[in-house]
């Protein structure tokens, strides 16, 4: 019975994971159209600090699609370990993608599939082979875990980071480095998911009837997770209003997924008891989603597809084999004449620039 009722929590918890990955991989899209629509507007940016989106509903409909993936999220934390439900974050990644190769006319080539491709296979096998977190069931037990030198020193080292990057280095490079909001958000979120979790044990103590409210930690998580959620919405509409969607949705989800791996391994110790073969595959899991998010976005820019590939093949070979058109051979193909003379030109310019020919210039 037992073993039943932990598969049925399983399946509850994979599929509230997937469904918050849908509502919050939508709301970047949402967001981002809100954001768009001002700024066509001519109104304050949120990247220089205005708060003109609070009157865009775009801008509160991806609110609230994100707010329904959180609360999903939440619930998912509530049935399943953190180290399941934080790698299905990966397929937000992936619904903002594709959402926004059709609203936001940002395309998905070659590239961007194969990472699409790679990311759902590495947040399988990640699933796999996820450590399982020490059993916490009652807020005193949480708070004993919150009390951890190691989690004291974590936490501390994530506030004080978190106040250097808002008040020292996002004022002087939050609009031109990237990293640093989204860094701000990524860390904050990590102490976010423990509160999650804490609040997640708290409920269920309250529907068994324990006096949950008149216990300190339940309301110093939830004014914790309000402050960190409050920060978290700040900062990443910042990001999102300054650099691209694309961008920032999988620099955000690696960073995230790190910090929040991080905070769960310290606070809950799921490595200490993990095989050897379980580790590898987490790791190759990790960094299989990461070089998937690379490829879908490292390349976006460059327009190939599969009708590319068997051209670029015949240049590569005939490199390769040191064997290149003459000029007769391009006159002989009238039609193709132009792009051969070209293809010559470039490549005597490459030749004369690699033996140090000033005429290449």
């Amino acid at each position: 019975m037992s073993q039943t009722r932990g598969r049925y929590d399983f399946c509850i918890g994979l599929v509230l994971a997937m469904s918050s990955s849908i509502f919050i991989g939508g709301s970047f899209i949402l967001k981002k159209k809100g954001l768009l629509r001002l700024a066509r507007k001519g109104s304050m940016r949120a990247g220089q600090g205005g708060h003109a989106y609070l009157k865009e509903w775009l801008w509160w409909a991806g609110l609230l699609s994100m707010g329904a993936g959180e609360v999903a999220n939440f619930a998912a934390y509530a049935f399943a370990p953190a180290t399941l439900v934080t790698p299905l974050g990966a397929l937000s990644v992936l619904v903002s993608a594709i959402l926004s190769s059709f609203f936001l006319n940002e395309k998905l080539n070659l590239h961007g599939k194969i990472g699409c491709l790679l990311s759902i296979l590495g947040s399988t096998v990640m699933v796999i082979h996820a450590p399982q977190e020490e059993e916490v069931e009652t807020l005193n037990e949480m708070s004993h875990k919150l009390g951890d030198p190691g989690f004291v020193v974590f936490a501390t080292l994530v506030v004080i980071v978190s106040l250097i990057l808002i008040f020292v280095v996002g004022p002087r490079h939050g609009q031109t480095n990237i990293l640093v909001y989204i860094i701000i958000c990524s860390v904050i979120g990590a102490l976010s998911v423990s509160c999650v979790k804490g609040l997640g044990i708290a409920i269920k103590e309250l529907f068994a009837g324990k006096p949950v409210l008149k216990h300190p930690l339940f309301w110093i998580l939830l004014l914790s997770l309000i402050v960190c959620v409050s920060t978290q919405i700040n900062y990443l509409n910042r990001a999102l209003d300054i650099f691209n969607t694309s961008i920032v949705t999988p620099i955000y989800y690696v960073i995230f997924t790190t910090s929040v791996l991080t905070c769960s391994a310290i606070l809950f110790k799921e490595w200490q008891h993990m095989a050897a073969d379980d580790i590898i595959g987490t790791f190759s899991g990790f960094l299989t989603i990461i070089v998937g998010i690379f490829l879908l976005h490292a390349f976006k820019d460059v327009n190939f597809t599969l009708a590319n590939l068997p051209l670029s093949l015949r240049k590569d070979d005939r490199a390769a084999n040191g064997t290149l058109l003459s000029t007769y051979d391009c006159f002989n193909h009238d039609e193709e004449s132009s792009a051969c003379l070209s293809e010559i030109q470039s490549t005597e310019s490459l030749s004369a620039r690699r033996n140090g020919s000033l005429s290449a210039f």
